[in-house]
């Protein structure tokens, strides 16, 4: 890898706008992943987080501008260039997405078999590496319904590093996890990233571990960019909805109410229809 490459992003968003029919997700939205860097895209539910990791992993496809990996447009790769992309990326799905009936063993050891021709012993060897590095080596044998969340969570880990990819990407990692095994999994995520020489993506609601971890912070909202820089940076934000949205406020610009008429139409009319009644009787 040339000097030239490291300074470049791994990946990288330019005008790319997608939507579902008549509605805009993201708007020509610019953005950069470094590489050796965990960055974290955050904001409100329904902001397009999952839907820039969809794109990355060609998924979806932007209606303008480009999705880029390693300088190559994923919107523009066919299927042997965009399954060789992929190879060079892991995915932590939200709440594992293990496969139910394989071991946990079988599910670490799952992509070396679809994507390698090592031998069975070789294989062993790195299912058991990837497992020891999130801590359930000892865990090979169990089923999914067998562990809790938390396991779940790292053995989808261990899964997502199995072939040692580029770029690591987790959607909302954090979600339904008690503290101790949240902390665990945060810790995970920041350690792998700089053993391995990583480039992570997290998506995720998680404040104050998310803040902790990251190297830099990403928030969307109405299709755009709203707030982008160190965790300390988006922390001291001045935009109201980033504000609204680091101190978990429950009004501001995610107004608390949905649009409604005003309370005199709906109940205005109620209560003139019964004193119309009570007058009649």
């Amino acid at each position: 890898m040339t000097a030239t490459s490291v300074d470049t992003p791994l990946v990288e968003l330019r005008n790319l706008t997608f939507g579902y029919g008549d509605r805009v997700i993201l708007d020509r939205v610019s953005l950069q992943v470094p590489r050796g860097k965990v960055t974290a895209l955050m904001g409100a539910s329904g902001g397009g987080k999952t839907t820039v990791l969809r794109l990355i992993g060609g998924q979806i496809r932007g209606q303008s501008g480009q999705t880029l990996f390693d300088g190559q447009d994923v919107g523009a790769m066919n299927v042997a260039q965009l399954y060789a992309a992929r190879r060079r990326m892991g995915m932590l799905f939200q709440f594992g997405a293990l496969f139910t009936d394989m071991s946990v063993f079988d599910n670490v050891a799952f992509p070396l078999r679809e994507h390698t021709e090592l031998s069975p012993a070789l294989i062993r060897d790195i299912v058991l590496m990837k497992l020891n590095a999130v801590g359930l080596r000892g865990a090979r044998d169990l089923m999914p319904s067998e562990l809790s969340g938390g396991m779940a969570r790292r053995v989808a880990l261990a899964r997502a590093i199995a072939l040692d990819p580029e770029l690591v990407m987790y959607d909302e990692p954090f979600a339904g996890l008690d503290p101790i095994s949240l902390g665990t999994a945060a810790r995970l995520i920041r350690e792998l990233n700089d053993a391995m020489g990583l480039t992570t993506i997290i998506v995720s609601h998680d404040l104050d571990e998310t803040f902790h971890i990251a190297d830099q912070v990403i928030v969307l909202a109405n299709g755009h960019i709203v707030a982008q820089g160190t965790p300390d940076e988006v922390r001291h934000s001045n935009d109201p909805l980033v504000h609204q949205f680091v101190h978990a406020l429950p009004d501001g610009p995610v107004r608390f109410h949905h649009p409604a008429p005003a309370l005199e139409a709906d109940f205005g009319s109620a209560q003139a229809a019964t004193a119309n009644q009570g007058s009649r009787s």
